[in-house]
């Protein structure tokens, strides 16, 4: 994939943050106890008097589950402008009293370097969509404090990844129709192939992070720029930047990526 400059750039990127908007008014409080849930599996434990930087904040959902958890301070940051006006808005709205901040920033903003360190860094399916993918890592592994913990999730690397980048390229650009065409064949494609029943997974769809099927295969569909990493890649690179691995919860089996890319799931502590 090219590195250039404008491939950083929000302007060149999938339209995330109107995704997110759109999934905001889903938010429930059955939601937001299945966001934190998902978040304690992997944080290990609560989170009390903790600084948690959550970078790429979508909907904000994460961070007010980081809150929930005890949080002392979470600072959010997102590239598009409408995440950071949905994330303020969720915030303001369910976290009253507590110390939050959300920022419009690129994890490549050399600003971020002043926020200081962070016992918890979190980026949850969002590096890979930076343009630069292993320069993200390395900015998101720089803010974590002694003793603190990295979490992040990538898209692991199937032998499709290249078709995808195509297809991910062309559906960012699309018309909203053209779109809503390629979502439906999607959705036909996955039903032909997934086992059990489609509908009973679409409707425990949340239970993994409080997520929303459609808005993900919106979000699946149109992750521009585009980017993956095998589990051993991604751990040689953390070890080179200091980091040891707690745990992971890794893509089972072999991914053919004929339906994508699932996350795999990291944390990594800073020795």
């Amino acid at each position: 994939m090219s590195k250039s400059a404008d491939l950083i750039e929000q302007k060149s990127h999938f339209a995330f943050g109107k995704n997110w908007a759109s999934y905001s008014r889903l938010v429930t409080d059955a939601r937001v106890e299945e966001a934190i849930t998902s978040l304690r599996r992997l944080v290990g434990a609560d989170l009390t008097g903790k600084r948690f930087l959550d970078i790429g904040c979508g909907s904000g959902l994460h961070s007010l589950a980081a809150l929930r958890l005890g949080a002392g301070e979470v600072v959010a940051l997102d590239i598009d402008p409408d995440s950071v006006v949905t994330t303020r808005q969720l915030l303001a709205a369910n976290a009253s009293g507590r110390q939050w901040s959300v920022m419009e920033r690129s994890i490549f903003d050399t600003q971020i370097e002043s926020m200081g360190s962070f016992d918890f860094v979190y980026s949850w399916g969002v590096l890979h969509h930076t343009g630069d993918m292993y320069r993200a890592l390395r900015g998101a592994a720089g803010r974590v404090a002694p003793g603190g913990q990295f979490i992040f999730a990538l898209y692991r690397q199937t032998p499709l990844c290249w078709l995808w980048k195509l297809e991910k390229r062309w559906y960012a650009r699309a018309s909203p129709a053209a779109q809503a065409r390629a979502q439906a064949a999607y959705v036909s494609v996955f039903k032909l192939l997934k086992r059990g029943s489609f509908e009973d997974y679409v409707a425990n769809y949340g239970q993994a992070r409080g997520m929303d099927f459609h808005h993900d295969v919106h979000d699946w569909l149109g992750g521009w720029p585009y980017e993956s990493i095998s589990p051993a890649q991604t751990d040689r690179l953390m070890q080179q930047l200091g980091l040891r691995k707690v745990r992971a919860f890794l893509v089972p089996g072999r991914a053919t990526g004929l339906l994508g890319s699932g996350n795999d799931e990291y944390v990594y502590a800073r020795v």
